[in-house]
């Protein structure tokens, strides 16, 4: 199971393997406090297509589109997380992005749910 979660939430036991994906540590949180178990900064969007996007929600698509091709680059990396979620059950994929609808985990997650 792959679940989704900000950085800044409270950990709880149901998120499992806790992973943060994000190129930046979330700033003002402390590592005691968010639990993670693994920073695969090797997975984020690279900082060029990050910069570009911005959050900004009307270059979503084309976000989507390029980071796809970016995670095409990365399939070893694809490949440990579900290899993760095959051993840990659940795993909760970390994010610090206030928009909760327009980021990179959004994405990521969509391509691990359709990886057999």
């Amino acid at each position: 199971m792959i679940k989704i979660k900000r950085a800044y939430d409270k950990p709880s036991k149901e998120d499992g393997y806790r992973i943060l994906v994000d190129r930046l540590w979330p700033r003002g949180v402390s590592k005691d406090e968010a639990k993670i178990d693994l920073w695969l900064k090797e997975i984020s969007p690279s900082n060029e297509l990050r910069e570009w996007f911005s959050h900004d929600p009307k270059k979503w698509e084309g976000f989507k589109s390029k980071y796809r091709d970016e995670l095409k680059e990365k399939a070893e990396l694809i490949k440990e997380l579900k290899k993760i979620e095959k051993e840990k059950k659940t795993i909760t994929l970390l994010y610090s992005a206030k928009d909760e609808q327009h980021n990179n985990v959004i994405v990521l997650s969509e391509i691990l749910k359709n990886r057999v």
